[in-house]
């Protein structure tokens, strides 16, 4: 994917997000955005209780990552970041 590309696509990333942030929130979690690569992997960053939450990986894959890849199809992955 060219960065042009990724440019139009990350907005989208971004909107399909915030649409999914208000559940995280209403347990104390959240998610930011990071960056998209050029396979199209997604980077977040998980916060507050998300961040430490047993079941992260899950809300990750099975919560984000579905709600992303069925909303924008070039997502082919998301991926958390750590620091």
């Amino acid at each position: 994917m060219t960065v042009e590309e990724r440019l139009k696509i990350v907005p989208k990333v971004q909107n399909a997000m915030a649409q999914i942030r208000p559940y995280l929130q209403q347990d104390g979690g959240d998610v930011e955005f990071v960056e998209m690569d050029a396979a199209g992997v997604v980077f977040v960053r998980l916060q507050g209780h998300c961040g430490s939450c047993p079941h992260a990986l899950m809300t990750l894959k099975q919560g984000i990552e579905a709600a992303l890849k069925e909303a924008i199809p070039e997502v082919t992955a998301v991926e958390r970041v750590i620091d």
